[in-house]
C-alpha cells in the first residue's frame, strides 16, 4: 500500500463522513434489516459512495461492503485484493446521536489485512495503519502523530473497551473474573479498535457474535500496525476467506503481552 493509495482511501472515508454528517444533522428514518439491526439512509449513501470510488481507483479489487447485496461480492474469495467496508460502523450510536460511529475501510491482500482506515465524522479524527506506513492518528486540522498500543501487560491494570449495546451475561461474568482496572462501554467496533491502537484503551474484548468481517479487517490492520495483535476471543487468527462472514467467536485486540494474559484469563473464566 503506497502513500498515494492511502491518501485516496482517506479522501473516500472523509467524503463518506461528510454525507453521514449531513444526514445526522437533520431528521432521518430508521429501518431494520432484522430486529435490533438498524439501517438508515446514511448507511446506504455512504456505502454507495465508497463502493463507487473504490471501483474507480481500485478496479481489480473485490469489495465486500455491509450494505451491498451479497451477490455483488459472491466471488470475492478468488481475488487477491479485497476491500472490507463498513460504511457506518455503529448505526445504533448514530440513531442514539451519541457520536460513537465511524467509517471503516480495510484492505485484505491474500490472507493478511494490510491497511485499515477508520474515520470518526463527528470529531474529524482519522486513524490509519499499514505495515509499511506504521499507524497514525490524523486530526481534523491535518496534524498527525504516530501511535502505538499501550504497554500494560496485566489484566488487573488494563482499561478494556467493550460493546455498549451487546452486554451479555457471559461478558459480565468474564469481566468479573478478569477484574480489569476499568471497563469502558463504547459503540462501534472500529472506534474501540482505534482506541486500542492509539493507547487510549488497553484492549478491546467482544465475546460471542461480534459482527462480520467488515467489522474486523480495518481494526486488525490498524492495531497490528500499531504493534498489537487481533484474534477471535479464543486466540485464533481471523480467516477472511472462510465460507462465512460472521465473527461468531468474538474479538480480542490488545498489545501482545496483554493479549496473551487476557486469553489465559478468558480460559479460566469459562472453564
Amino acid at each position: 500500500m503506497s502513500q498515494k493509495e492511502l491518501e485516496i482511501l482517506s479522501r473516500i472515508a472523509r467524503a463518506a463522513g461528510d454525507g453521514i454528517m449531513r444526514i445526522y444533522s437533520g431528521a432521518f428514518q430508521v429501518d431494520y434489516k432484522e430486529p435490533g439491526d438498524p439501517v438508515t439512509d446514511a448507511d446506504r449513501e455512504a456505502n454507495t459512495l465508497i463502493c463507487e470510488q473504490l471501483l474507480v481507483h481500485f478496479p481489480d479489487a473485490a469489495i465486500v461492503a455491509e450494505e451491498s447485496p451479497s451477490q455483488s461480492y459472491t466471488g470475492y474469495r478468488e481475488h487477491s485484493r479485497v476491500f472490507f467496508v463498513d460504511p457506518l460502523d455503529g448505526t445504533r450510536e448514530f440513531v442514539a446521536r451519541n457520536g460513537q460511529f465511524v467509517v471503516m475501510i480495510g484492505l485484505l491482500v491474500d490472507d493478511q489485512p494490510t491497511l485499515g482506515v477508520v474515520y470518526a465524522p463527528v470529531t474529524g479524527t482519522l486513524w490509519y495503519g499499514a505495515p509499511d506506513l506504521g499507524a497514525h492518528r490524523v486530526e481534523r486540522d491535518g496534524t498527525q502523530r504516530e501511535i502505538r498500543v499501550s504497554d500494560v501487560a496485566s489484566p488487573e491494570a488494563a482499561c478494556l473497551a467493550v460493546s455498549r449495546s451487546r452486554r451479555s451475561e457471559r461478558l459480565k461474568h468474564v469481566l468479573r473474573r478478569v477484574a480489569p482496572r476499568q471497563v469502558v462501554p463504547m459503540g462501534s467496533a472500529g472506534l474501540k479498535g482505534a482506541q486500542v491502537a492509539d493507547g487510549a484503551a488497553d484492549a478491546y474484548l467482544a465475546l460471542g457474535p461480534a459482527g462480520k468481517y467488515w467489522d474486523a479487517c480495518a481494526v486488525e490492520a490498524l492495531v497490528t500496525a500499531a504493534g498489537g495483535r487481533v484474534t477471535d476471543a479464543c486466540g485464533r487468527r481471523l480467516h477472511y476467506r472462510s465460507h462465512l462472514l460472521e465473527l461468531d467467536e468474538g474479538l480480542l485486540a490488545a498489545n501482545v503481552a496483554l493479549h496473551d494474559a487476557l486469553l489465559a484469563r478468558l480460559g479460566s473464566a469459562t472453564s
